[in-house]
């Protein structure tokens, strides 16, 4: 599945290096939100073993939610701006690297992470943070790059903060005023958010900020860099099985980047893991 809105680089130009990489490829190119959903489970239904995603996370996240509960290998080629579940995975953002990954065959079972009834495998946003996906425009993205989400951010925490009700299924009620939920490490490409997290041990880790002003972001911004952020007194990180995240007023949610609805909404994981085509993590390859 080929997002060519992914990079500046021409579609045709972009699938032809897709095609070079092996004689047993097709490619299926995407033209609007949702076409790699809806390709993916096209793929299942004709009996294809692998399907690779190749574009950025919001791609990645199309891709698993239509592979979601098929015995179907899913494979990554991280052709977007940003791909941070390729990262996390240690899969290299040159495509031919990324490509040897896929045809060694070596599949690695992960959680995969359910909100409501959307699936994701990186991070799902509450509050701030998906405020700022909704707020930036596309043309905003494609003019200024990265720099459209801070000066969106500014904007938004100049706004009164929610106050979020979070309920883990086993342990005590907490409040806050934004929320990140974790199933891997990053965020945002190297940054390591959650410092317990592992893509495989059943459990979501969950970081729960307890302020918004600008002073406080600033904060927060500088505790991720330096890796201390779970130290902060404002801020609460725990691990669990599950979670309810509610508010009395508007509390939008994203999902590996992608806007996805409001609040109340629940966090779990699937019955079934996804198998991905990842290399061994460096703890299994050095047992």
């Amino acid at each position: 599945m080929l997002n060519p809105a992914a990079r500046s680089e021409k579609a045709s130009t972009m699938r032809e290096r897709i095609l070079a990489l092996s004689p047993r490829v097709t490619v299926w190119m995407t033209e609007s939100p949702g076409d790699a959903r809806f390709l993916a489970q096209r793929a299942v239904h004709q009996g294809f073993e692998s399907v690779v995603a190749a574009g950025g996370d919001g791609t990645v996240n199309e891709v698993v939610n239509g592979l979601a509960g098929a015995d179907v290998a899913f494979g990554i080629l991280p052709v977007g701006t940003m791909n941070v579940f390729a990262t996390e995975l240690g899969i290299s953002q040159n495509l031919s690297k990324a490509w040897e990954v896929i045809e060694a065959g070596n599949c690695r079972l992960i959680d995969l992470a359910k909100a409501n009834e959307e699936y994701f495998v990186q991070l799902g946003g509450v509050g701030l943070d998906a405020a700022v996906v909704q707020s930036t425009t596309p043309d905003s993205k494609k003019t200024l790059g990265p720099l459209s989400y801070l000066i969106t951010l500014a904007q938004v925490v100049a706004r009164k903060p929610p106050e979020l009700l979070i309920e883990p299924v086993d342990g005590p009620a907490r409040k806050g005023s934004f929320v990140l939920v974790g199933n891997g490490r990053l965020y945002g490409g190297p940054f390591v958010l959650f410092k317990d997290a592992r893509i495989d041990d059943g459990l979501l880790d969950v970081l729960v900020f307890e302020n918004q002003s600008h002073w406080d972001i600033m904060r927060y911004v500088q505790a991720i860099a330096f890796g201390n952020h779970s130290e902060l007194p404002d801020v609460q990180y725990f691990q669990t099985r599950g979670l309810r995240l509610s508010c009395e007023e508007y509390v939008p949610v994203e999902l590996d980047g992608e806007l996805c609805g409001h609040l109340p909404y629940e966090f779990g994981f699937s019955n079934r893991k996804l198998s991905v085509l990842a290399p061994e993590p460096p703890e299994a390859a050095s047992s």
